[in-house]
């Protein structure tokens, strides 16, 4: 072979492997981009420390225990992989909802305590992501954890929607079931942290 075809064939392959270390680059540079669990969580985030009133959007006719009450939510404890969230229903403070992060999923979890602060009979049930879901919403169906502990509620579905800045609203629904719990909070409106949840430690 001559030596100008051997000089041609190595220009050629330098050119291959820069064009392809460009593309490893690149690659690499996507993927760190956020994802839309990073944003849904960053946008959690941004509201750690902030208390915030709600409203009933829909429940039961014979729903007695939200109807008519004051909503709070509290964003009172951000971690590196957990929030918990105090959810203050008039004057009782048993509940306390807790977001986690692991191995590329978000889990959403429901903390009943008594008001000597020993967990409830139904307590820690909810559900982890199937997929990617939003930057604005994010679905937790029922895990299998919930549906040792309440096996008539294998098929409830929670969801989490945040419009930045507006509002927050929590969503619950059992399939193949008419009712629907939502309650939407006021992002707009800060108000003063609420008294901490039963069972947390000052």
């Amino acid at each position: 072979m001559s030596i100008k075809k051997l000089l041609l064939l190595f220009s050629f392959y330098s050119s291959f492997i820069i064009c392809s270390s460009c593309t490893s680059s690149k690659i690499s540079t996507d993927s760190a981009k956020d994802t839309n669990q990073a944003i849904f969580w960053n946008q959690m985030i941004s509201n750690c420390g902030k208390s915030f009133k709600g409203t009933v959007v829909e429940v039961p006719d014979t729903d007695t225990i939200f109807r008519g009450k004051e909503l709070t939510i509290h964003i009172r404890s951000c971690e590196e992989n957990r929030i918990r969230i105090p959810f203050l229903v008039g004057t009782n403070r048993s509940r306390t909802f807790i977001l986690r992060r692991f191995e590329n999923k978000l889990e959403w979890k429901h903390d009943h305590r008594h008001e000597d602060g020993k967990p409830e009979e139904l307590t820690m049930y909810g559900g982890s992501t199937s997929n990617s879901g939003s930057a604005n919403m994010q679905i937790f169906p029922a895990d299998q954890q919930s549906a040792q502990i309440r096996p008539a509620g294998i098929g409830n579905v929670w969801w989490v929607e945040i419009e930045p800045g507006k509002s927050l609203t929590y969503n619950v629904r059992r399939v193949g079931a008419n009712r629907l719990y939502s309650f939407k909070f006021d992002l707009t409106k800060p108000v003063q942290a609420p008294p901490a949840p039963w069972g947390w430690m000052d």
